[in-house]
């Protein structure tokens, strides 16, 4: 991958009522044209419904990859969510994707400094949202599941800035392998030790793996 690209798009949204007799979301995002401040817990005006699965430190950032749309839409159809924004995203890029960024990856990202902790574990509100009721499980059989960043070092970030790659400390673990041996049960015992380890790893998935780990090591 090249070392820079740029941000296409910048996206907030509010908690709002979405489905009758279904929890609120956020899901729904509006662009953001001027500057938006990014801080520890994400960009400023965006909101999640349940803190308890969305948002947080190691979620402060959802970042999808605008060049996986054209292959939704050839799968499944034209769709108003298949652009920019349509999928819950904070920010859009056009080019890098799951194959050409690493856990870890430390990100110069506007005027903050970000770091690749994680990719995305959709939910049904993303189903919800498109209008696909197998949308989860596409996501998860395609890895074409877009990131998350938490926030290094606050700043600010617009549509038309830069995002350029700082540091790589783990250059053999793009988030589409990472996100591959999550969604596999059957992923190696090695595998699944290196991931448990791995500090710059979010803890929601280190904790899933080491739950692996310490199972396996029940059974022998």
């Amino acid at each position: 991958m090249a070392d820079s690209t740029l941000v296409t798009g910048v996206f907030i949204g509010r908690v709002e009522d979405r489905w009758n007799g279904r929890p609120p979301s956020a899901i729904g995002k509006r662009a953001v044209r001027g500057p938006v401040a990014v801080g520890a817990t994400g960009l400023d005006g965006d909101a999640q419904a349940d803190l308890r699965v969305h948002g947080g430190v190691g979620k402060a950032v959802h970042v999808y990859p605008a060049a996986h749309y054209p292959a939704w839409e050839r799968e499944l159809g034209p769709n108003p969510r298949f652009a920019p924004g349509g999928f819950g995203e904070n920010v859009s890029l056009p080019d890098w994707t799951e194959e050409d960024v690493c856990i870890g990856d430390v990100l110069r990202m506007g005027s903050a400094t970000v770091a690749v902790s994680q990719g995305r574990q959709p939910c049904w509100k993303l189903a919800a949202h498109v209008g696909v009721e197998d949308m989860v499980l596409r996501m998860r059989d395609s890895l074409r599941t877009g990131w998350y960043l938490r926030v290094v070092e606050a700043g600010v970030v617009a549509e038309g800035d830069g995002m350029s790659l700082l540091d790589r400390p783990h250059p053999g673990w793009t988030v589409r392998r990472a996100a591959a041996a999550l969604f596999d049960r059957r992923t190696e015992i090695d595998v699944v030790a290196e991931l448990a380890r791995m500090d710059d790893l979010d803890p929601s998935w280190r904790d899933d793996f080491a739950g692996r780990l310490a199972r396996a090591g029940a059974q022998a």
